[in-house]
């Protein structure tokens, strides 16, 4: 082929080329393929910016590529909700341990809030919750360093340790004028779930569910075994505080008390997959004794799922203040050989088709009480059956309170088993 032949191929080459990148653009913005349009200009702007800033920023040290895509990767998901986060190697180990339910650290759950890492609640039994800490608490700074402006993996890094080592953290208290410090030892946390079960008075009984992990389930049926030989008529499930875990296990929970093939609680996804239904499907008959459960806005995910099921059903009453009102579905997608992404992919629905999410699960019986008295009620139901009453007062510095939240619970039971209610004490 001579020169001007093929000057006319390529010249027809690169007009039909044109005419074909026009045309699809033409069909993108009349029809469903924008979209895809614009995915790939804005991977091949995302690229670009890469090699530019890698090639042509001053401090050649400081743009190396694996950091700078991590950068942009962690850049995209904290733009889209606080629950979603990008995984690298460390974090995915940590994932690990919170599902295995041990690692060493202080004990309590956390979320970024207005850019601030945030106590959910700490841990019944934690290191944590010994130290005073309570629900809405602002962790600013970690052994005399701030770490306002960390994303939240690299905040909970700073927070873990090895087991039997001092961290001191900074904590700024929306009750409280100035910062202050707290000095908490770390511990390897082997986390039990269900806490304090015990008669409380004419055949009541009290449990107390921490979290939703691996052994809750098992645990609270050996909890109510012991509380029916001892008489058990009635029951009061405490989620107070309770900022989640595993959705398997709040429906392993739920499915204890209601019919099987009953309705849990569904999610609703923008892809077909992500939207489920589970149903309850244990063998045998579901106890049926009256129940309480006690929430607060520290009850939160799992928490709010068994809540919001034992309501929908009409199995329970709710009582105590309207929960926290996290109801979003975490999935971890593979990204890479050690990373992923955490990221959101559906949202929570109650059987009655109410949305959890940032909506939170209103009680039947409204009965609010201050941040500071429930830090006070946490710290009484954690350590003063384990002290005389004149040394927890010389400790803790507060005479014990009365807990109208379980006041209320106490009563309604009392109403179901057609016993008296006057008088209720703590």
């Amino acid at each position: 082929m001579n020169f001007f032949k093929r000057i006319i191929v390529i010249a027809l080459g690169a007009t039909f080329l044109a005419l074909a990148y026009q045309f699809g653009m033409d069909v993108a913005q009349q029809g469903g393929l924008a979209p895809y349009w614009e995915s790939r200009q804005k991977a091949a702007e995302i690229r670009s910016a890469l090699r530019l800033i890698s090639v042509y920023y001053v401090d050649g040290e400081a743009v190396e590529l694996d950091g700078l895509s991590e950068s942009a990767i962690v850049g995209m998901i904290e733009e889209l909700d606080p629950y979603s986060e990008y995984l690298d190697f460390n974090r995915l180990r940590q994932l690990g341990e919170e599902t295995s339910q041990e690692f060493g650290g202080i004990g309590v759950q956390v979320e970024m809030r207005d850019e601030f890492l945030t106590v959910i609640a700490p841990i019944g039994g934690s290191p944590g919750e010994r130290a005073g800490l309570v629900r809405g608490d602002r962790i600013v700074g970690v052994d005399g360093e701030s770490i306002e402006g960390l994303n939240i993996s690299k905040s909970v890094a700073e927070l873990k340790g090895k087991p039997g080592t001092q961290v001191a953290i900074l904590i700024e208290r929306s009750e409280v004028d100035e910062r202050f410090e707290v000095e908490v030892i770390r511990e390897l946390i082997e986390v039990d779930n269900v806490h304090g079960a015990e008669i409380l008075e004419s055949g009541i009984g009290y449990l107390r569910i921490s979290q939703f992990g691996k052994r809750t389930g098992d645990e609270m049926v050996t909890a109510i075994e012991s509380l029916l030989e001892q008489g058990m008529d009635a029951l009061m499930i405490d989620l107070r505080n309770n900022p989640g875990g595993l959705l398997d296990v709040a429906v392993e929970v739920v499915e204890k008390f209601v019919p099987a093939g009953q309705l849990v609680v569904y999610t609703k996804g923008r892809h077909e997959a992500m939207s489920e239904e589970w149903y309850a499907q244990a063998d045998g008959d579901p106890y049926g004794f009256p129940i309480v459960v006690l929430v607060n806005p520290g009850s939160a995910s799992a928490s709010e799922i068994v809540a919001g099921a034992l309501k929908d059903s009409g199995r329970a009453q709710l009582v105590g203040a309207k929960t926290f009102g996290k109801g979003s579905v975490q999935s971890i997608l593979p990204l890479g050989k050690n990373t992923g992404l955490k990221l959101t992919t559906a949202k929570y629905y109650t059987p009655g088709g109410y949305v959890i999410h940032e909506n939170g699960i209103e009680p039947d019986v409204l009965v609010e009480i201050t941040t500071e008295k429930e830090g006070y009620l946490a710290i009484q139901r954690n350590r003063l059956s384990s002290m005389p009453l004149e040394e927890f007062v010389e400790r803790f510095e507060f005479e014990p309170i009365e807990d109208e939240q379980m006041n209320a619970a106490k009563g309604l039971l009392l109403e179901a088993l057609g016993k008296p209610s006057n008088d209720i004490g703590n």
